[in-house]
């Protein structure tokens, strides 16, 4: 009787940047794929608990595809911790002012939420515009 052991990758796998285009994605679907790139899982080797994600970079972030209803439905909510401390924006005002908040919280929702995760968000790097500064890393586009 032979056993098969699974194999597990050792030390850290080799890291790429890639460049997404958020213009015209839904935010959903555009955060599932980043956290994909960001975790590793599109490599073959892919072996939960080790570090094997690239670095993405996303570009036109405040060009998202959005219907009106999400807009003005959608609302983002953060409390200070004290009495009558919450407070409320929607997606509309998120988007005009911050537009890498709205997919740096998408994305984060679909991350594990502990030491890993927060390791692994730091490898997002997300821009409102087209141009970003990380021209000498050579992204590769993502289709």
């Amino acid at each position: 009787m032979t056993v098969e052991k699974t194999y597990v990758i050792k030390g850290a796998a080799e890291q790429e940047w890639l460049l997404v285009d958020a213009s015209g994605q839904g935010l959903g679907r555009l955060a599932t794929t980043i956290a994909m790139y960001l975790m590793g899982k599109h490599k073959p080797t892919f072996t939960p608990g080790v570090d094997m994600g690239d670095f993405v970079v996303v570009v036109n972030a405040s060009a998202l595809g959005l219907t009106p209803k999400r807009l003005t439905t959608k609302n983002y909510h953060r409390h200070s911790g004290y009495p009558g401390g919450l407070t409320t924006t929607s997606l509309r005002d998120m988007l005009a002012k911050y537009p890498d908040r709205v997919i740096r919280r998408a994305v984060w929702g679909m991350l594990p939420h502990n030491k890993f995760g927060r390791h692994i968000i730091k490898r997002l790097k997300v821009y409102g515009g087209s141009e970003h500064p990380h021209q000498a890393q050579n992204p590769k586009p993502v289709a």
